[in-house]
């Protein structure tokens, strides 16, 4: 059986439909909900996401197909909202514990496969660089979950309208940081995100992305109100996540306003800070689409042990000196409206030890869940 995920409308898919007949399929049916780093599927139902909403058995679907088909339009540098949330909901594929592949962190494997994967990207006009970015990020996902990559494929389309955003003076009287997670105070982002807001000598506003699920259009005549933009985000499947796409998306349909200094300031579970590179990249194609000025950011690796020591009120102390000097040049930047090179840092602590107390954690978790460590490596 090979397991087909697209993002096409009911037009598009019916001019290909034949083509896979054989295939189980799996489109947008806009009941979608997107992951909210519960880690549910690791430690609550191993290998299902707790959220039944139709999209829970993805892990079972990926190990049970002999090939998985993605079609997507390309955006920023990769797959669209819809199949970014299909991603996200996939992460039950994979183990919550660590080891080292090719010298990174990644999950380990829950299924002894490598299942191949044909990417097939349409869009209009794509260049040789585009074509390369979602190569570099289909490689990253491929790595990270165990797959292996059977063909990237890109299929022309016709032009699509582009927004009308203005170039003008940028007005100096509001920031607006976006916490991009779905985990609201409780997560990563939004610990960092109230960090940088304290720092912050502009008046400044935290607003959570998640309360705007089902009001997106809202949320932008909101940020259009900004002179910065300041995106909090957790890397989700080596990318932005799902509702964030979403939310880029939705810009560049509706918004009207005039242009903006765009920030980052973003961090992950997985140790080595390169691998935020991808989620930067599709940053900065978000914004030269959007005419936005992109300005520069921060990514942190380890977030999970940098939002625990946050809890201690341990910012600016071991193990978080440099990722608090990154934080002092990122506030600097939108104080005095200027672009700053990107900063990649993690902290100060033993990878060995992070992998280890973050292995050991999850025996923890599933005792307090009322299932057994052996039940962690279920496969379905």
């Amino acid at each position: 059986m090979r397991l087909v995920i697209h993002d096409l409308d009911p037009k598009g898919w019916e001019q290909i439909a034949k083509n896979y007949e054989d295939c189980e399929i799996i489109s947008d049916n806009g009941k979608i909900r997107p992951c909210v780093g519960c880690f549910g599927c690791w430690n609550k139902d191993p290998g299902k996401c707790v959220m039944n909403d139709g999209y829970e058995n993805m892990g079972y679907l990926i190990h049970h197909a002999d090939e998985v088909i993605v079609i997507s339009r390309y955006t920023y540098g990769g797959v669209s909202s819809f199949v970014k949330n299909v991603f996200d909901r996939s992460l039950s594929y994979v183990l919550p514990h660590f080891d080292i592949f090719d010298g990174e962190s990644h999950h380990k494997k829950r299924y002894e496969e490598e299942k191949p994967y044909t990417f097939i990207f349409y869009g209009h006009d794509l260049s040789e660089k585009e074509k390369e970015s979602a190569r570099s990020y289909v490689k990253a996902v491929s790595r990270n979950m165990h797959t292996l990559i059977k063909e990237v494929i890109f299929k022309e389309t016709e032009e699509e309208k582009r927004p009308s955003v203005t170039k003008a003076e940028l007005p100096h009287y509001k920031v607006i940081l976006l916490n991009a997670s779905m985990r609201f105070k409780d997560g990563n982002s939004a610990k960092l995100a109230g960090q940088l807001s304290s720092q912050l000598k502009k008046e400044n506003q935290i607003i959570d992305l998640a309360a705007y699920l089902n009001k997106m259009e809202e949320l932008v005549h909101i940020l259009e109100e900004a002179s910065d933009l300041v995106l909090c985000t957790p890397l989700y499947v080596d990318g932005l996540p799902s509702q964030l796409i979403r939310l880029m998306e939705t810009m560049q349909k509706k918004y009207k306003g005039e242009s903006k200094r765009v920030y980052l300031l973003s961090n992950m579970g997985l140790y080595e800070d390169r691998q935020l590179t991808n989620l930067f990249e599709a940053t900065k194609k978000w914004c030269d689409v959007m005419n936005f000025d992109y300005s520069g950011g921060l990514g942190i690796g380890a977030g999970e042990l940098v939002g625990g020591f946050m809890n201690a009120q341990r910012f600016g102390k071991w193990p978080l000196k440099k990722i608090a000097k990154g934080m002092d040049q990122l506030s600097q930047a939108i104080h005095n409206d200027l672009e700053m090179k990107d900063i990649f840092c993690g902290p100060e602590f033993p990878r060995f030890l992070y992998l280890a107390i973050a292995n050991s954690g999850w025996k923890r978790m599933a005792k307090h869940n009322g299932i057994t460590e052996k039940d962690l490596f279920r496969q379905l």
